[in-house]
């Protein structure tokens, strides 16, 4: 019986299968159409879907976007935000917890404290048991009034790293926690003429 010569269509088939996953040795051949037979059970492609966006919600994500000045870095906050209050400025907005008439006097510096503690130039590290002894000490003697200078400082000199000012920041927060907070009723920034932002008014509850 004679062979007959060629493919079948399912050769043919088959064949334009594994022709189109093959790699041309030679990269500057172009593949022939005829070498290609077309598949006749595969569906035709579907053309992508087309993504659209309404302007109102563009609009929305561009406002939602964080905003950056030029030479400033993405972790930076913005330099109206930059800012932090400072313990007069936190103290002020804590509330009365004293007589207001005697607050506005004290405040105004009307009011000659009964003693002083000066922590300038110490580390917090002496100045928290200094700070102590003095509050408790005056609240013993029936004191009422009395200051505390810490100054406005450029950083303390420690083991550790602390921010500038560090003793400023931190007597009003040692005052408020124990075991000054028992004895301490009111803190406040002291006038110009007492040291002004440098040292705080200290206003003693009665000794029982």
């Amino acid at each position: 019986m004679r062979r007959r010569k060629g493919l079948s269509p399912e050769d043919r088939d088959l064949w334009s299968r594994v022709a189109r996953t093959a790699v041309p040795l030679d990269p500057k051949r172009k593949v022939q159409a005829a070498d290609l037979p077309q598949m006749t059970d595969l569906p035709p492609a579907r053309p992508a879907a087309s993504l659209s966006v309404s302007p109102s919600t563009a609009a929305a994500a561009a406002a939602s976007l964080p905003r950056f000045r030029i030479g400033q870095a993405a972790g930076t906050p913005a330099p109206h935000l930059a800012r932090s209050s400072t313990p007069a400025e936190r103290l002020a907005q804590a509330g009365l917890r004293m007589d207001a008439k005697v607050h506005r006097k004290m405040s105004q510096g009307r009011l000659a404290p009964e003693a002083r503690l000066d922590l300038h130039g110490l580390t917090l590290s002496a100045a928290h048991p200094e700070l102590i002894h003095f509050i408790l000490s005056c609240q013993g003697s029936g004191l009422r009034l009395v200051l505390v200078i810490t100054g406005k400082g450029r950083g303390d000199h420690g083991p550790l790293p602390t921010r500038p000012g560090a003793l400023r920041h931190q007597v009003p927060y040692w005052l408020h926690s124990p075991p000054l907070a028992a004895a301490v009723q009111q803190v406040t920034a002291a006038h110009y003429r007492h040291g002004g932002d440098g040292a705080y008014y200290v206003y003693l509850r009665r000794f029982t």
